[in-house]
């Protein structure tokens, strides 16, 4: 299933809903109303972001999550009250597209509680030159340790996400692998870091 895009004012008579599926997830940056475990189908979570603004710099990017096609995502649902709706677009614009790098898009989420809704989330742009596709792990283990960024250091941004997404029981081999390799831990196997995504 593919987004669609978000044009201004579709959204600003209801209330908005919300789809995180990385930092969003544990660092929303905005007031909401509740929030939700969610299951998104059509995409997946995928380190596949050159980051040259928040965890990295054009000289030396780091890696930061995007939604790709194909597969499924389970992220964080926030419902944003109608009053709210504007200032939070505006927030996330600002904090998502500062190189354009992602499509604002809606897609249909289902909640943990069985309901369906439209939500606002941001995809990948495959054809953007931030677009890093499906890189081997030590590729990816390099540019998360290289990279620092205005919102701080690429490692902790893969460590919380991992750790997030343990907590709200949602398994990822490859983030959970990374995390390990980062924090000088081993999984059971003697493993520094799990498989890698399966191509969509």
């Amino acid at each position: 299933m593919e987004g669609e895009n978000v044009t201004d004012g579709q959204l600003a008579t209801d209330d908005l809903w919300v789809f995180g599926y990385g930092s969003l997830m544990w660092r929303p940056g905005f007031r909401y109303e509740e929030c939700h475990r969610a299951e998104l189908l059509g995409f997946h979570r995928a380190l596949c972001v050159y980051s040259y603004v928040h965890r990295g710099t054009p000289d030396r990017p780091g890696l930061v999550l995007g939604l790709d096609r194909g597969g499924a995502c389970t992220g964080m649902a926030f419902r944003v009250a109608a009053r709210e709706t504007e200032a939070v677009i505006a927030y996330l614009r600002a904090r998502e597209q500062a190189t354009m790098v992602y499509e604002e898009s809606r897609v249909k989420i289902t909640l943990e509680d069985a309901r369906e809704v439209e939500a606002l989330t941001y995809v990948v742009d495959r054809e953007h030159e931030q677009y890093a596709g499906r890189l081997p792990t030590e590729e990816l283990l390099r540019l998360v340790r290289q990279g620092v960024g205005q919102s701080g250091e690429n490692p902790e941004y893969v460590i919380a996400t991992a750790a997030h997404l343990q907590e709200i029981g949602v398994a990822d081999p490859l983030l959970d692998g990374l995390s390990r390799a980062l924090t000088g831990q081993h999984s059971e196997d003697g493993s520094e870091y799990g498989p890698q995504h399966p191509r969509p």
